[in-house]
Protein backbone atom coordinates (compact mmCIF):
# COMPACT_ATOMS: atom_id res chain seq x y z
CA UNK A 1 0.00 0.00 0.00
CA UNK A 2 1.24 3.50 -0.84
CA UNK A 3 2.25 5.90 1.93
CA UNK A 4 0.60 8.82 0.18
CA UNK A 5 -2.75 9.86 -1.29
CA UNK A 6 -2.62 11.71 -4.62
CA UNK A 7 -5.62 13.65 -5.93
CA UNK A 8 -5.84 15.85 -9.03
CA UNK A 9 -8.53 17.96 -10.72
CA UNK A 10 -8.10 20.69 -13.31
CA UNK A 11 -5.04 22.80 -12.45
CA UNK A 12 -4.89 21.43 -8.87
CA UNK A 13 -2.84 18.53 -7.55
CA UNK A 14 -2.61 17.57 -3.88
CA UNK A 15 -0.63 14.92 -2.05
CA UNK A 16 -1.32 13.70 1.49
CA UNK A 17 1.51 11.99 3.38
CA UNK A 18 0.24 9.12 5.53
CA UNK A 19 3.57 8.73 7.33
CA UNK A 20 3.82 12.40 8.36
CA UNK A 21 0.63 13.01 10.26
CA UNK A 22 -1.81 12.62 7.38
CA UNK A 23 -0.83 16.10 6.30
CA UNK A 24 -1.21 17.75 2.93
CA UNK A 25 2.42 17.48 1.86
CA UNK A 26 1.89 19.20 -1.49
CA UNK A 27 -0.63 21.64 -2.94
CA UNK A 28 0.04 22.64 -6.54
CA UNK A 29 -1.88 25.09 -8.70
CA UNK A 30 -0.80 25.52 -12.29
CA UNK A 31 2.09 23.15 -11.69
CA UNK A 32 3.68 25.23 -8.91
CA UNK A 33 4.02 24.20 -5.27
CA UNK A 34 2.18 26.63 -2.97
CA UNK A 35 3.08 25.06 0.40
CA UNK A 36 6.44 24.78 2.17
CA UNK A 37 7.86 21.42 1.07
CA UNK A 38 8.88 18.68 3.47
CA UNK A 39 11.63 19.56 5.91
CA UNK A 40 13.00 16.66 7.91
CA UNK A 41 13.05 17.06 11.66
CA UNK A 42 10.52 19.87 12.09
CA UNK A 43 6.78 20.48 11.78
CA UNK A 44 6.96 23.66 9.71
CA UNK A 45 5.83 22.41 6.30
CA UNK A 46 2.76 21.30 4.36
CA UNK A 47 -0.64 21.57 6.03
CA UNK A 48 -1.42 19.30 8.94
CA UNK A 49 -4.48 18.57 11.10
CA UNK A 50 -4.38 19.67 14.74
CA UNK A 51 -6.29 17.17 16.89
CA UNK A 52 -7.33 16.64 19.67
CA UNK A 53 -6.24 20.21 20.43
CA UNK A 54 -5.01 23.14 18.35
CA UNK A 55 -2.27 25.60 19.30
CA UNK A 56 -0.64 25.70 22.72
CA UNK A 57 -1.81 24.26 26.03
CA UNK A 58 -0.05 26.18 28.80
CA UNK A 59 2.61 24.01 30.48
CA UNK A 60 0.89 21.02 28.88
CA UNK A 61 -1.56 20.91 31.78
CA UNK A 62 -5.31 21.19 32.17
CA UNK A 63 -8.08 19.92 34.41
CA UNK A 64 -11.47 18.60 33.42
CA UNK A 65 -14.23 16.82 35.33
CA UNK A 66 -12.20 17.01 38.57
CA UNK A 67 -9.11 15.35 37.11
CA UNK A 68 -5.73 16.86 36.19
CA UNK A 69 -3.99 15.93 32.93
CA UNK A 70 -0.44 16.32 31.64
CA UNK A 71 0.24 16.44 27.89
CA UNK A 72 3.63 15.98 26.18
CA UNK A 73 5.57 19.26 25.86
CA UNK A 74 6.63 19.28 22.22
CA UNK A 75 7.22 23.03 22.41
CA UNK A 76 8.57 23.49 25.95
CA UNK A 77 7.19 24.63 28.27
CA UNK A 78 3.92 24.03 26.42
CA UNK A 79 2.09 21.23 24.63
CA UNK A 80 1.33 22.16 21.04
CA UNK A 81 -0.83 21.20 18.03
CA UNK A 82 -2.23 17.88 19.23
CA UNK A 83 -0.95 14.33 18.92
CA UNK A 84 -1.65 13.24 15.33
CA UNK A 85 0.38 15.63 13.13
CA UNK A 86 3.54 13.50 13.47
CA UNK A 87 1.97 10.05 13.65
CA UNK A 88 1.19 7.58 10.83
CA UNK A 89 -2.33 7.49 9.43
CA UNK A 90 -4.11 4.64 7.65
CA UNK A 91 -5.88 5.07 4.33
CA UNK A 92 -9.40 3.66 4.43
CA UNK A 93 -10.67 4.81 1.03
CA UNK A 94 -9.69 6.87 -2.02
CA UNK A 95 -10.20 10.11 -0.04
CA UNK A 96 -10.27 9.01 3.60
CA UNK A 97 -7.66 8.38 6.31
CA UNK A 98 -7.87 7.52 10.01
CA UNK A 99 -5.62 7.87 13.03
CA UNK A 100 -6.20 6.50 16.52
CA UNK A 101 -5.86 8.75 19.56
CA UNK A 102 -3.64 6.88 21.96
CA UNK A 103 -0.51 6.95 24.10
CA UNK A 104 -0.13 10.71 24.63
CA UNK A 105 -3.88 11.33 24.93
CA UNK A 106 -5.82 10.27 28.06
CA UNK A 107 -8.91 9.07 26.18
CA UNK A 108 -9.52 6.46 23.51
CA UNK A 109 -10.75 7.82 20.20
CA UNK A 110 -10.24 8.11 16.48
CA UNK A 111 -9.91 10.88 13.87
CA UNK A 112 -11.37 10.43 10.39
CA UNK A 113 -10.00 12.72 7.68
CA UNK A 114 -12.02 13.15 4.47
CA UNK A 115 -10.89 15.14 1.42
CA UNK A 116 -12.98 16.23 -1.54
CA UNK A 117 -11.31 17.88 -4.54
CA UNK A 118 -12.83 19.58 -7.57
CA UNK A 119 -11.38 21.84 -10.26
CA UNK A 120 -11.89 24.92 -8.07
CA UNK A 121 -12.15 23.69 -4.50
CA UNK A 122 -10.67 21.45 -1.81
CA UNK A 123 -12.78 20.53 1.21
CA UNK A 124 -11.15 18.80 4.19
CA UNK A 125 -13.31 17.43 7.03
CA UNK A 126 -12.09 16.12 10.38
CA UNK A 127 -14.42 13.85 12.37
CA UNK A 128 -13.24 13.21 15.95
CA UNK A 129 -14.91 10.38 17.84
CA UNK A 130 -14.50 9.12 21.38
CA UNK A 131 -14.48 5.35 21.76
CA UNK A 132 -15.90 4.98 25.25
CA UNK A 133 -16.30 8.23 27.24
CA UNK A 134 -16.69 11.99 26.71
CA UNK A 135 -13.49 13.90 25.96
CA UNK A 136 -12.57 17.53 25.24
CA UNK A 137 -11.65 18.37 21.64
CA UNK A 138 -10.37 21.37 19.69
CA UNK A 139 -9.96 20.87 15.94
CA UNK A 140 -7.72 22.94 13.66
CA UNK A 141 -5.48 23.01 10.57
CA UNK A 142 -1.99 24.43 10.16
CA UNK A 143 -1.00 25.35 6.57
CA UNK A 144 2.47 26.72 5.76
CA UNK A 145 2.31 28.89 2.63
CA UNK A 146 5.51 29.74 0.80
CA UNK A 147 6.24 33.44 0.42
CA UNK A 148 8.30 32.95 -2.73
CA UNK A 149 7.73 30.39 -5.46
CA UNK A 150 9.72 29.47 -8.51
CA UNK A 151 10.05 31.99 -11.36
CA UNK A 152 10.02 34.98 -8.97
CA UNK A 153 6.35 34.45 -8.06
CA UNK A 154 5.46 35.91 -4.67
CA UNK A 155 2.61 35.23 -2.25
CA UNK A 156 0.74 37.56 0.07
CA UNK A 157 -2.31 37.17 2.30
CA UNK A 158 -5.40 39.25 3.02
CA UNK A 159 -7.07 39.08 6.42
CA UNK A 160 -9.59 41.24 8.27
CA UNK A 161 -10.90 40.73 11.81
CA UNK A 162 -12.35 43.03 14.44
CA UNK A 163 -10.93 41.23 17.49
CA UNK A 164 -7.70 39.50 18.51
CA UNK A 165 -6.84 37.74 21.75
CA UNK A 166 -4.30 39.38 24.00
CA UNK A 167 -1.43 37.01 24.77
CA UNK A 168 0.97 37.03 27.68
CA UNK A 169 4.77 36.73 27.57
CA UNK A 170 4.40 32.94 27.32
CA UNK A 171 2.37 33.24 24.10
CA UNK A 172 -0.83 32.17 25.89
CA UNK A 173 -4.13 34.09 25.41
CA UNK A 174 -5.20 35.95 28.54
CA UNK A 175 -8.91 35.87 27.63
CA UNK A 176 -8.97 39.59 26.92
CA UNK A 177 -9.86 40.71 23.39
CA UNK A 178 -8.20 43.65 21.66
CA UNK A 179 -8.49 45.64 18.46
CA UNK A 180 -6.00 44.06 16.02
CA UNK A 181 -2.66 45.78 15.58
CA UNK A 182 -0.36 45.79 12.56
CA UNK A 183 1.71 42.72 13.40
CA UNK A 184 3.86 40.79 12.74
CA UNK A 185 1.58 38.16 14.20
CA UNK A 186 1.60 34.97 16.18
CA UNK A 187 -1.94 35.65 17.34
CA UNK A 188 -5.48 34.34 17.38
CA UNK A 189 -8.31 36.40 15.86
CA UNK A 190 -12.08 36.20 15.85
CA UNK A 191 -15.01 38.15 14.44
CA UNK A 192 -13.72 38.10 10.86
CA UNK A 193 -15.29 40.58 8.45
CA UNK A 194 -14.55 38.37 5.44
CA UNK A 195 -12.85 35.08 4.64
CA UNK A 196 -9.03 35.13 4.58
CA UNK A 197 -7.32 34.75 1.22
CA UNK A 198 -3.91 34.20 -0.37
CA UNK A 199 -2.90 35.79 -3.65
CA UNK A 200 0.05 35.01 -5.87
CA UNK A 201 1.70 37.26 -8.42
CA UNK A 202 1.00 34.70 -11.16
CA UNK A 203 -2.73 35.50 -10.84
CA UNK A 204 -4.01 32.65 -8.67
CA UNK A 205 -6.16 33.53 -5.65
CA UNK A 206 -7.12 31.19 -2.82
CA UNK A 207 -9.98 31.85 -0.39
CA UNK A 208 -10.07 29.98 2.92
CA UNK A 209 -13.25 29.28 4.88
CA UNK A 210 -14.10 27.00 7.78
CA UNK A 211 -16.72 25.94 10.29
CA UNK A 212 -14.12 27.05 12.84
CA UNK A 213 -14.61 30.61 14.13
CA UNK A 214 -11.09 31.36 15.36
CA UNK A 215 -8.06 31.98 13.14
CA UNK A 216 -4.38 32.10 14.06
CA UNK A 217 -2.11 34.19 11.86
CA UNK A 218 1.59 33.40 12.09
CA UNK A 219 3.64 35.56 9.73
CA UNK A 220 6.93 36.00 11.59
CA UNK A 221 9.05 33.64 9.40
CA UNK A 222 10.77 35.24 6.41
CA UNK A 223 9.95 32.33 4.08
CA UNK A 224 6.38 31.39 5.05
CA UNK A 225 3.12 32.46 6.64
CA UNK A 226 0.28 30.49 8.24
CA UNK A 227 -3.48 31.05 8.26
CA UNK A 228 -4.91 28.52 10.70
CA UNK A 229 -8.61 27.88 11.32
CA UNK A 230 -9.23 26.63 14.86
CA UNK A 231 -12.45 25.68 16.60
CA UNK A 232 -11.30 27.51 19.75
CA UNK A 233 -8.40 29.76 20.78
CA UNK A 234 -5.05 28.34 21.96
CA UNK A 235 -5.10 27.01 25.53
CA UNK A 236 -8.83 26.38 25.19
CA UNK A 237 -8.72 23.45 27.61
CA UNK A 238 -7.88 25.91 30.38
CA UNK A 239 -10.61 28.37 29.44
CA UNK A 240 -13.38 25.77 28.98
CA UNK A 241 -14.01 26.94 25.42
CA UNK A 242 -13.97 23.63 23.56
CA UNK A 243 -16.11 20.91 22.00
CA UNK A 244 -16.85 17.57 23.64
CA UNK A 245 -16.88 14.31 21.73
CA UNK A 246 -18.56 11.19 23.01
CA UNK A 247 -19.43 7.85 21.41
CA UNK A 248 -22.80 9.13 20.17
CA UNK A 249 -21.77 12.67 19.21
CA UNK A 250 -18.54 13.23 17.26
CA UNK A 251 -16.92 16.64 16.80
CA UNK A 252 -16.86 17.53 13.10
CA UNK A 253 -15.27 20.58 11.44
CA UNK A 254 -14.42 21.44 7.85
CA UNK A 255 -11.88 23.67 6.13
CA UNK A 256 -12.47 24.68 2.51
CA UNK A 257 -10.05 26.20 -0.01
CA UNK A 258 -11.58 27.77 -3.12
CA UNK A 259 -9.39 29.19 -5.86
CA UNK A 260 -9.63 31.24 -9.00
CA UNK A 261 -7.20 30.94 -11.87
CA UNK A 262 -5.43 33.77 -13.71
CA UNK A 263 -7.65 35.56 -16.22
CA UNK A 264 -4.85 35.27 -18.77
CA UNK A 265 -2.41 32.39 -19.27
CA UNK A 266 0.83 32.94 -17.38
CA UNK A 267 4.32 32.16 -18.57
CA UNK A 268 6.47 30.00 -16.31
CA UNK A 269 9.70 30.80 -18.10
CA UNK A 270 12.43 32.55 -16.17
CA UNK A 271 13.94 35.87 -17.19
Amino acid sequence: MSDRVLLAAGQAEVIFDLTSGGRMASFKLGGLERLVPKREGDMMWGCYPMVPWAGRVANGQFSWQNSQYQLPKLSPPHAIHGTVFNRPWTQTGPRTMVCDLQDAWPWRGRVLSTIELSEIQLSWTLDVRSTDSPMPVVVGWHPWFRRKLENKIEADYQFEATQMYERDDRGIPTGRRLTPNQGPFDDCFTQLTRDPSVTWSDGYRLQLSSSCTNWVIYDEPSDAFCIEPQAAPPDAFNTFDFDVADPLSPVVHTMTWTWTEPSEPTSLTTD
